[in-house]
């Protein structure tokens, strides 16, 4: 059986890649005033573990406000800073997978309730609520409180808020970072025309809805060392009339680019109650496929990746040179194993893993 593609190596600026396989940024709604709590310990720990190329944490709030809940983890102070390296330092014991982190802020789509408790929008009074802030003063949708137009002075502190969170990140041993430019939150905000309503140089024209989230960018790549990776990911297509599309998205990828942006993963949708979604088993790989043939930086596609052999066409077809799991390693946290099983690949187990090996997979596991 030839080498699969998904377990070939690749590589992202200065950061190795074992194979193919992202681990995708999953929130877990299970931190206490934004810092990680043993439970991101027990879960990260094991996707640490799944043999996959990369482990990136969830959505991390770079100001507290950024949230989207009360228990999001968050990166914007000492007490956030030590979590989080806790919890790398217990992990990194036992595994050498490369690590990034997601820095994102919410914008009008935050002060929420977990998912589980129904998720509702809580009101600036309330004791796990706040006030949002957006591009333009429009709430995401009828039930919620309209948010704060961001002033300049409230635009300074959130982009220097990506920057702080990126310079705490680097301390703390980070691999990768990757801006949150996607579903319906801040950045995304400012890029679609449906929630960005601007009349300064921030909106209006597509030139003008780029400008905030290449400053973020660009104050996140200043902020870092210069062999540190840097990616984006991006909705490319808001799934609404008149909202968001892939050409425009492609646009502000090349941007990107030109700007030394390492890598783009490619989702859609989450900015308006409205969006109609034709979802379906590699629904959004379509989308990569657009802006991989726009670009020269690697594109990871994500969104109902399930099943290793349709992983496997994504890249060995081109379509995208990496895929994103998320879901499906909640589900089974040793999906790349099953799907170099699958393939006729090889993955990495820790030591003490290495007996499991099945007896009709005699190379599955890299000694």
């Amino acid at each position: 059986m030839s080498q699969p593609v998904l377990f070939t190596p690749f590589r992202v600026r200065n950061l190795e890649l074992a194979n193919r396989i992202v681990i995708a940024p999953m929130c877990q709604y299970s931190a206490e005033n934004g810092c990680m709590t043993d439970w991101h310990m027990i879960h990260l720990g094991q996707l640490a573990l799944s043999g996959a190329a990369l482990l990136t944490i969830e959505a991390t709030a770079v100001v507290p406000e950024g949230r989207i809940t009360f228990a999001d983890v968050g990166l914007y102070d000492d007490a956030t800073e030590v979590a989080m390296a806790r919890t790398l330092e217990a992990i990194r014991r036992w595994s050498d997978m490369p690590i990034a982190v997601q820095l994102a802020h919410a914008g009008r789509k935050a002060s929420t309730e977990v998912p589980w408790r129904g998720g509702a929008q809580f009101p600036p009074d309330h004791l796990h609520g706040w006030q949002t802030e957006a591009p333009s003063r429009i709430a995401f949708s009828s039930n919620h409180v309209p948010p704060t137009a961001l002033d300049r002075e409230g635009l300074k502190r959130v982009r220097d808020g990506f920057a702080t969170a990126a310079v705490r990140a680097a301390r703390i041993g980070i691999d990768a970072v990757q801006l949150h430019g996607a579903h319906g939150y801040l950045l995304h905000q400012f890029l679609s025309p449906l929630s960005n309503q601007r009349s300064d140089e921030y909106g209006g024209s597509l030139e003008n809805r780029m400008r905030f989230p290449l400053e973020v960018f660009d104050a996140v790549r200043v902020a870092l060392p210069s062999d540190r990776t840097v990616t984006m990911r991006v909705s490319a297509t808001d799934w609404v009339e008149g909202g968001l599309d892939v050409d425009q998205v492609i646009t502000f990828v090349q941007m990107l680019e030109a700007r030394g942006c390492d890598a783009i993963h490619v989702s859609s949708g989450g900015l308006h109650p409205a969006q109609q979604i034709p979802v379906g088993p590699s629904y959004q790989v379509p989308l990569a496929r657009a802006i991989k043939s726009a670009v020269n930086m690697p594109v990871v596609a994500v969104g109902l990746i399930t099943e290793p052999t349709q992983a496997e066409a994504i890249v060995a077809t081109g379509d995208a040179d990496l895929i994103a799991i998320a879901r499906a390693a909640l589900y089974d946290p040793r999906w790349p194993w099953r799907a170099a099983a699958a393939l006729g690949g090889q993955v990495k187990a820790a030591s003490q893993y290495l007996r499991c090996q099945p007896s009709q997979f005699k190379s599955l596991f890299v000694t």
